[in-house]
């Protein structure tokens, strides 16, 4: 259960909020090493560092696992596979803070479509106007958004509903975090052709390596690990609406160790869709608790 102690849930907050820096500090180094092993061999290569190192500290009884298991474990790398690769390539052509927010959509209509709620609803009506506002910046705007990113940011956000729910399946199913260890693996193995050339490039240069060893860390292990520790502190719907501020964070993070500009149109879009995703959790919180209405937003790639 969570805690409900103010010191509890003072850590937790601050584990949720290290966790968003750390997912924003992550991608960001990720992008300085897109020109040499591409969006999509930088995901390649984090996923399977990131597998190694969780399969060594988990070390998941897998001879004890039922095929139930194996099923739920195998659809939860296809989505984080999925996920993170959408959301890379998105980020090699748009800005930070614009991707998460366009991949924000994801648990948000399905949240919409679970509950069936008219709040819901309204909320999700509130997200759409704000990636409403980022298209017309992009196209009248004097940094216009790449649309092709944008298309690859709305993948992720397909990817991300989908990984919510293939999270609660082999939450429900598999003890611990061996589900999550057994599900890099398979995104890895899912993202080989990538990860092949990526890691023979990066073996030649120890600052890839580096790289690409800080983006594993930052951008998938930390991150993991903090809101793993957040959800045994805090309600979830607390948990989901500190998590609501990661657009804002991978905007900050943009702007100061990328250089990226916002507008004060696309700074709205992003505040519209960080609105509604603390709308839709508080709303949640006067919702009947039923098992399928309970959404977690778990971290971003």
């Amino acid at each position: 259960m969570p805690s409900s102690s103010p010191r509890g849930s003072l850590g937790g907050a601050a584990l949720v909020f290290g966790s968003c820096v750390s997912l924003s500090i992550g991608a960001a180094f990720a992008t300085q090493i897109f020109p040499a092993l591409g969006a999509w061999g930088v995901t390649a290569l984090r996923l399977s560092i990131a597998a190694v190192v969780m399969m060594l500290l988990v070390r998941p009884a897998l001879s004890r696992w039922t095929r139930a298991q194996w099923k739920a474990a195998l659809l939860f790398g296809i989505a984080l596979g999925g996920m993170n690769g959408a959301f890379y390539a998105a980020i090699d052509r748009i800005p930070l803070g614009a991707a998460v927010a366009i991949e924000f959509l994801g648990p948000l209509v399905l949240s919409a479509a679970l509950t069936r709620r008219l709040i819901d609803t309204a909320w999700l009506g509130l997200a759409v106007a704000g990636i409403a506002l980022l298209g017309v910046d992009g196209m009248i705007g004097a940094d216009p958004l790449d649309p092709i990113g944008v298309g690859f940011a709305l993948i992720a956000a397909a990817f991300w509903a989908f990984y919510i729910r293939a999270t609660a399946r082999a939450g429900a199913v598999i003890p611990g975090r061996g589900g999550l260890a057994v599900a890099f693996v398979v995104a890895s193995v899912l993202l080989l052709p990538f990860g092949v050339p990526a890691a023979l490039t990066a073996a030649a240069d120890p600052m890839l390596v580096l790289f690409a060893a800080l983006t594993a860390l930052l951008a998938s292990i930390i991150p993991y690990t903090l809101e793993l520790a957040a959800l045994r502190r805090l309600p979830q719907r607390v948990f989901g609406i500190l998590l609501s501020l990661e657009p804002a964070t991978a905007t900050v993070a943009g702007w100061l160790l990328l250089g990226q500009a916002a507008s004060g149109l696309r700074l709205t879009a992003v505040a519209f869709v960080i609105a509604a995703s603390i709308g839709v959790s508080l709303a949640a919180r006067r919702a009947p608790a039923e098992p399928e209405t309970r959404i977690t937003q778990p971290a971003t790639p």
